[in-house]
């Protein structure tokens, strides 16, 4: 499942810049899919739609940091661990119950990233 931010978020920014697929924004800041990653050209996001990987998208929060999910492998292929999980001083990054993912959903999701 890919990782949500919660509403306790205090917008530390701690998780920010550990997170290997610039999934992680701040509260209000457009997303790209090749912020951060190796993607070019035409990416397919979750929802079928079909859209250019540096074209900027809508932030998902405006109030607190958030995780793209296109974007969240969970950490897998990189660490042991979400890094978001294991630095957040206020524990606000957690699994996404509506998001239920395999291990091999999240290494194909790093492959397409990081080409």
């Amino acid at each position: 499942m890919a990782i949500i931010i919660t509403e306790e978020c205090i917008n530390c920014g701690a998780c920010e810049p550990e997170c290997p697929n610039n999934a992680i924004y701040e509260g209000g800041v457009d997303w790209a899919v090749s912020d951060g990653t190796n993607v070019n050209g035409k990416y397919k996001l979750e929802d079928g739609k079909e859209v250019d990987a540096s074209e900027r998208q809508n932030p998902i929060d405006e109030e607190i940091y958030y995780i793209v999910p296109e974007k969240c492998t969970e950490c897998v292929g990189f660490h042991e661990e979400p890094q978001c999980a294991a630095v957040c001083p206020v524990d606000c990054c957690v699994p996404d119950p509506d998001r239920e993912e395999s291990e091999e959903v999240l290494l194909k999701r790093k492959d397409d990233l990081h080409l």
